[in-house]
């Protein structure tokens, strides 16, 4: 059988795709799609990718509209956070650490919801 090697793309609809990249690049250092195919699209480092489907009555992407959610592999959650927060950003962090590690949550400026994971192989206690 033959299998896909990784996700080539994450797309979604914007109300304003242009504000929105910028938002993303400007507090989570992802860079939008470039203009031309001279300059080379983000980069993710390898990792762990979750592909899940999570039945609709769970809770855990605000409104009963929203039918995605992302969660970004990071290397210091705390660090994150306190870029976040300094940039006025609300974000809630999990008080609890699991066994594969930390979380926080947030929400990108149109309400989509993001997941900050810190995994425990990453910890810098």
């Amino acid at each position: 059988m033959h299998k896909v090697s990784g996700i080539g793309g994450f797309f979604f609809r914007a109300k304003d795709p242009d504000a929105i990249a910028r938002w993303y690049l400007d507090n989570l250092g992802i860079d939008p799609v470039p203009e031309t195919y001279d300059v080379q699209v983000w980069r993710q480092q390898a990792g762990e990718t979750v592909f899940t489907a999570m039945s609709e009555a769970l809770d855990q992407f605000g409104s009963p509209n929203t039918a995605w959610a992302i969660n970004f592999r990071v290397p210091d959650l705390d660090g994150m956070v306190e870029q976040l927060r300094a940039a006025g950003i609300e974000v809630a962090v999990d008080p609890e650490t699991y066994p594969n590690g930390r979380f926080a949550s947030l929400a990108d400026p149109e309400g989509n919801p993001i997941q900050l994971w810190q995994p425990d192989d990453e910890a810098t206690d």
